[in-house]
């Protein structure tokens, strides 16, 4: 899950909320979308390789 930060950047988030804080998992901070959705491709197949 990708979110645009004020500053211009964007963070990736797990798709759940973490259990301990109740919120979602910061997975990255990137300067454009294009980096931030490859970046979560690369997570989704790290999970399930």
């Amino acid at each position: 899950m990708i979110r645009k930060l004020p500053s211009g950047g964007y963070r990736l988030y797990s798709r759940k909320p973490d259990p301990r804080t109740g919120k979602r998992r910061n997975l990255g901070t990137f300067p454009t979308r294009e980096k931030a959705e490859k970046h979560e491709r690369e997570v989704q197949y790290f999970k399930h390789h």
